[in-house]
């Protein structure tokens, strides 16, 4: 991961039993508050709510997307499972990236 250790958006990655694997920069600064979570589980830092959609997540390995808005920024948050080589479940990665105010959208004909 060391190509998107400085990219301008956040990237969690998390084991299949939700402890943190690794984070880029965006994502450490954007959780600083919780300290280094490197190797920490994640239902330690998220509230009964996001705790079972997270065991879910883990559980049934669906894709789960959607917006929020925090601290006046809107952000996209994408979280997918991976999977390892042999195509065992390995866990989830998080995407948490900004979006503008005003956003165009395409629709692209084949």
């Amino acid at each position: 991961m060391e190509q998107l250790r400085n990219v301008p958006f956040a990237i969690t990655i998390c084991d299949k039993d939700g402890n943190v694997l690794d984070m880029n920069s965006k994502s450490k600064d954007t959780f600083k508050k919780y300290g280094d979570l490197i190797g920490k589980s994640l239902f330690d830092c998220h509230p009964d709510r996001a705790s079972e959609i997270l065991r879910g997540l883990l559980k049934n390995h669906n894709v789960n997307a959607y917006t929020i808005e925090k601290e006046g920024l809107k952000k996209l948050i994408y979280q997918a499972p991976w999977f390892e080589e042999n195509g065992d479940f390995g866990g989830y990665v998080e995407l948490s990236l900004v979006l503008p105010d005003q956003m165009p959208h395409y629709i692209r004909k084949p």
